[in-house]
């Protein structure tokens, strides 16, 4: 308990440098900017700058990354607030209630109300960060071949099955994946597989020129296929960004409920922001003693929302940093900038790499105190970007995708291999097929494949030994658990939102909620 203590001071003494802190300010600004455009989201942004983390040292570039994806989950807000079209999906149930407000010359409060919210949320989701991250991780360092190999799979169900909305095309999108984690050389003998004569193919396909593709290039193939628009104009408002001692009195019981809710659904695989959201504002109308005042503009009602989908922010981190099990596909692209530093998700991010992971962490509470200023003080300019066009946004992140994947070994095969995946990640879109689960398949793959191999070389090949333990047969029922999830989250996110009086949330970040200006 004493280490840990020490830990995490040494931490928050790191992460005060000048460069984190720098790092903190610049992650979030760019964090909302993504937030609050229409058509972006958190895992575009974070997989766009992942090559900008490469020259800096590792737990930099994680705060960096970490900014932007709470920055992009508070922006969804105020785009949602001021145009009625949320910029994530994860913001979907805020623009109920927030549009409602603007509508009744509240824009202010409203934004002040999900500032302060989001602050809230995040900022409490990380007590289980700390506490539960560090325990999850001793439990993992009892894992070895066989229960790798589960570990493996059980991630690769989660992932496939969580954005389809057919169990079966997510699991086809994972098989996908595995089938390209292949490539290049064996990881046992050093056999060639599927390298073609390709020499830059013996490591594999690249994981952060795959990213960004798959999350990137190919949003800006679905945004140019649409006709180029310009943004619906963003209301102008006089009040002040500022919440009353009663009002925040008020939203107080909505803001702990919402946290404890959305964190348990961040630690969940398979569970995300945009079900946090509506969960949280539904539990915000049930609870609320003015219930009277939901769908004609409630700040419980954009309390709930936005201190849920924040608190899923911390949460998810947890499976993803101790088991390499990312719920989401914000996480799965994480896991990959943690790859990239030569960083393998695990027991030794709390051992071998511990001072750099309590940095993280410390950089992590210290990025909700920045959001918070940030939001307050930068709320109208934000605004206006959030009316940016197409025409100038389309252009503007192909370019970044380029320079990015060009960036990475100065290669111009990397931008070959990112535009290669840009298009598979457009037909995925297309046919609602999940490239989140290509990414988690490219990074658990070998994972998996290491486990079989090994357990079955120690065993003289006896299969059994995939069944040798308590933990493997833990791991087994969890796969089970996870093909089905799906499902059940599906059932869980339909019924809240039904209650809730709103409309399923889209999934590429167009307007789930808007019908008419």
């Amino acid at each position: 308990m004493l280490e840990t203590l020490q830990l995490m001071g040494q931490g928050f003494i790191s992460a005060l440098s000048i460069l984190n802190l720098l790092a903190m300010i610049g992650g979030v600004a760019l964090g909302i900017v993504i937030g609050c455009l229409p058509g972006l989201s958190a895992a575009m942004g974070v997989a766009l700058m992942l090559p900008l983390t490469f020259t800096m040292p590792a737990d930099t570039g994680l705060i960096v990354l970490g900014a932007i994806y709470c920055g992009a989950i508070f922006g969804g807000s105020i785009s949602a607030i001021l145009i009625h079209t949320p910029g994530t999906p994860a913001s979907a149930a805020t623009a109920i209630e927030g549009y409602q407000m603007t509508l009744n010359g509240q824009a202010g409060k409203a934004l002040a109300t999900a500032c302060w919210s989001s602050f809230w949320g995040g900022l409490l989701s990380c007590i289980s960060l700390y506490f539960f991250a560090p325990l999850l991780a001793q439990l993992a360092l009892k894992f070895m071949s066989a229960e790798k190999f589960w570990l493996g799979i059980f991630g690769l169900t989660i992932i496939a099955g969580v954005s389809s909305k057919s169990i079966v095309k997510g699991l086809m999108s994972g098989a996908l994946g595995l089938v390209i984690s292949t490539i290049g050389l064996d990881p046992i003998d050093g056999t060639k597989r599927f390298m073609f004569g390709q020499s830059f193919l013996a490591e594999g396909v690249n994981t952060t020129c795959a990213l960004i593709g798959l999350f990137s290039m190919s949003q800006v193939f679905i945004l140019a296929e649409k006709a180029i628009k310009k943004r619906a104009k963003a209301a102008k408002f006089s009040d002040k960004i500022m919440l009353t001692r009663d009002e925040r009195k008020k939203i107080r019981p909505t803001i702990i409920r919402s946290w404890i809710m959305g964190n348990i659904i961040g630690i969940l695989p398979g569970a995300g922001g945009d079900i946090g959201s509506w969960v949280g504002y539904n539990e915000a109308k049930r609870f609320s003693k003015h219930k009277e005042e939901f769908g004609h503009g409630s700040i419980e009602g954009v309390a709930g929302s936005e201190a849920a989908n924040n608190a899923v922010t911390g949460g998810s981190l947890i499976p993803m940093l101790t088991l390499g099990i990312p719920g989401e596909s914000v996480t799965a692209v994480l896991m990959g900038g943690l790859i990239i530093q030569g960083l393998q998700p695990g027991p030794e991010l709390f051992t071998k790499y511990a001072p750099m992971t309590y940095t993280f962490f410390a950089g992590f509470v210290l990025v909700q105190f920045f959001m918070l200023g940030i939001g307050i003080l930068g709320c109208r300019g934000f605004a206006q970007i959030s009316r940016l066009s197409d025409a100038i946004l389309i252009p503007s992140v192909a370019v970044l995708c380029v320079v990015g994947s060009y960036a990475i070994h100065k290669n111009f095969v990397d931008v070959v291999i990112m535009m290669i995946f840009g298009v598979l990640g457009y037909f995925f879109r297309k046919f609602d097929l999940n490239p989140a689960a290509v990414v988690l398949a490219l990074i658990l793959g070998p994972l998996g494949e290491k486990g079989l191999r090994r357990s079955l070389m120690l065993s003289g090949g006896n299969p059994a030994v995939l069944f040798s333990t308590p933990i493997c047969w833990v791991l087994m029922v969890m796969c089970i658990f996870g093909v089905l999830s799906p499902v059940f989250m599906a059932r869980m996110e339909k019924k809240t939102v039904e209650n809730a009086g709103g409309d399923m949330p889209g999934e590429t970040g167009d307007d789930p909620v808007r019908t008419s200006d």
